[in-house]
């Protein structure tokens, strides 16, 4: 057996990996356990009773995380020249159409979100294949397809954020760094689960929210009391 570090000596002391914590102690907590020299994202974990099989048990949705992500949020808005200056005013990082288009068909994609207009979705569609994977699709339902350039550029900036369960019933999202204080990382991982909630398919049977956890970059997964956290009302 490896000898445990200082570090991992010293994350045994603070942490029960048994134990439940209310929202507030684990984002108290994950500050505490993280010895990184960076600014470690945190991220939050959720494991949802739903078939994502099933098309009315898909969760997908967004939320604006009241505090920001914490990191430069690269946006590409694909629009007509008729849009280019409220896209540009508005923030955002790079904007055009056929130019970037023909990029990511060579295999760019050096940006955090897409947004577009909906004139420009069939030559936006054909970029399915590189974009997909990624995650970097432009949606309605996420508010990267629209005419309101403008405060979809502002919101990303802001720290919206688009979130999907994944195949096993799991949503994962970055909810902000390790520099937050805990209250900072708290409104947002609590914003996060109420959006989360508020998804809550009306046919589904059994526990929807099943567990949750909050991490950093290099610490261990911190267990949140859902039950709690529901029952107190935070979700309304």
């Amino acid at each position: 057996m490896s000898k445990l570090t200082k570090n991992q000596q010293a994350v045994i002391a603070k942490y029960d990996p048994h134990k439940l914590y209310t929202l507030s102690e684990a984002c108290e907590l994950v500050k505490d356990l993280t010895y990184t020299k960076f600014d470690s994202s945190v991220e939050i974990s959720t494991n949802l009773g739903v078939d994502p099989r099933k098309a009315n048990q898909m969760i997908r949705g967004v939320v604006t995380l009241p505090n920001g992500t914490g990191k430069v949020t690269r946006v590409l808005v694909l629009c007509t020249p008729d849009k280019e200056k409220e896209a540009t005013e508005a923030g955002a990082d790079y904007v055009g159409l056929d130019e970037y288009v023909e990029k990511i068909k060579g295999g760019w994609t050096d940006v955090d979100v897409i947004i577009c207009t909906p004139s420009v979705m069939p030559k936006v569609g054909a970029l399915g294949r590189v974009l997909g994977p990624r995650g970097l699709m432009p949606n309605p339902k996420t508010g990267t397809v629209t005419m309101d350039i403008a405060p979809a550029v502002q919101a990303v900036k802001a720290g919206k954020i688009d979130f999907k369960v994944d195949k096993t019933g799991i949503i994962h999202a970055a909810i902000g760094k390790v520099s937050f204080s805990a209250q900072q990382i708290c409104e947002n991982a609590a914003a996060f689960l109420n959006a989360v909630l508020k998804l809550k398919p009306q046919a589904l049977k059994g526990t929807y929210m099943k567990s949750a956890s909050i991490c950093s970059t290099m610490s261990p997964g911190i267990k949140v009391d859902v039950k709690a956290f529901q029952v107190s009302g935070a979700e309304k």
